[in-house]
């Protein structure tokens, strides 16, 4: 039996149907204008009139939500902490890791890796730090923090099954180079992150992805253009932003739409533990997190990560840069399913996972379907 959604405005990745069909099971059957759509005997058909479709939301910089966090390690947790993303819209996730012991993030991917075999909602895992700067440390522990050792990557890469696909490290410290080249023989993409890094350093380096533009980096100066300035510079460089309108003002977030276009620009939560839970005492890598007025803060003042639903970013960006539909679902699902080789992800055509959102006039979740699965948004 294949499910049909009929008379919605469909955004493919590729076009816009302005009154269309899909048809799908666990992968998309048909897609195109009602006008062309012919029943089938085993169709499912739901009218679905005035709504909008949109690819599944891919977000490649997760580090938890709803009780839950990747570094706990627990495959059980993981999944459950996975199944409620998809109530905001999310069908592909790389849980994200972050610096702590060695001992710490080895229990993290055995974990994410037990877990990624029961769900196919997890693609891929990205590893932030522990290869970073102390002075853009962020919310990573300093105690941690190391060079870049490719056998370390290597050790981790093979205890989460081959499955990371992102790392965030600082290209200016010791050994880098190095740890670039296995990144790239290993279909690694090497993010430039919680960096001091000069524009010079940043031209030396094969960075191809900046993790949270704008936070936790050297920023543009008129005489250093720093990592910001670079990522700003350089057309070919993908640029994570979290627009919760706290880490990113506005008006800075519409700025690098400006600059960088919808092509290059990707949307992350950059979530924590806290998210989807009542405000108060949360937690990140062993640090005291207070929760107030939707930011998440160490006891310092440093932003920990976000509480960030992925379908309000998809909104936020909207409303920040007054970019269409078409610019949004190109940040937050086509451009990161185009980066990191995700080929059955990421647009609504034929052959693809079913991996879709259905959405209201004014952009709010209905449901998702993962693989073809529903997943209605009234109870969430």
């Amino acid at each position: 039996m294949s499910i049909v959604l009929k008379h919605a405005k469909i955004y493919t990745g590729e076009t816009v149907i302005p009154d269309g069909y899909i048809r799908f099971d666990q992968k998309i059957e048909a897609v195109g204008p009602v006008a062309d759509f012919r029943p089938l005997p085993a169709d499912q058909v739901h009218v679905v009139t005035g709504r909008t479709i949109v690819p599944g939301f891919i977000d490649v910089h997760s580090h938890g939500g709803y009780g839950y966090d990747s570094m706990d390690g627990d495959p059980d947790q993981i999944n459950e902490m996975v199944n409620h993303m998809v109530y905001e819209g999310i069908t592909s996730l790389f849980p994200t890791t972050m610096t702590q012991s060695n001992q710490a993030i080895d229990h993290a991917m055995r974990g994410i890796a037990v877990a990624a075999e029961r769900n196919p909602i997890i693609q891929g895992v990205h590893l932030e730090g522990p290869f970073i700067a102390a002075v853009f440390k962020g919310a990573q522990p300093e105690k941690y923090i190391k060079d870049p050792d490719v056998e370390l990557l290597d050790h981790w890469n093979r205890l989460s099954g081959n499955r990371v696909k992102l790392i965030t490290y600082a290209p200016e410290d010791a050994g880098a180079q190095k740890f670039e080249s296995y990144c790239l023989a290993h279909g690694i993409v090497p993010s430039v992150g919680h960096s001091n890094a000069t524009r010079a350093q940043l031209l030396a380096s094969r960075a191809t992805h900046v993790t949270h533009l704008y936070n936790a980096q050297r920023g543009l100066h008129h005489r250093e253009p720093g990592v910001t300035g670079h990522a700003m510079l350089e057309d070919n460089l993908y640029c994570e932003l979290i627009c919760d309108g706290f880490h990113i003002v506005p008006d800075m977030v519409k700025l690098a739409y400006q600059q960088k276009g919808s092509h290059r620009l990707e949307l992350v939560t950059d979530a924590m533990r806290a998210k989807g839970m009542p405000e108060g005492v949360s937690e990140l890598g062993g640090q005291k997190v207070i929760v107030k007025d939707r930011q998440a803060r160490l006891e310092s003042g440093n932003l920990a990560g976000s509480v960030l639903r992925y379908d309000e970013a998809f909104r936020n960006v909207i409303a920040f840069t007054g970019c269409d539909v078409n610019d949004a679902v190109q940040m937050s699902a086509v451009n990161q399913a185009a980066e990191f080789g995700l080929d059955q992800k990421g647009k609504l055509t034929v052959g693809r996972d079913a991996d879709l959102n259905l959405l209201t006039a004014d952009l709010h979740l209905m449901a998702t379907y993962s693989l073809g699965r529903r997943f209605a948004h009234d109870k969430h």
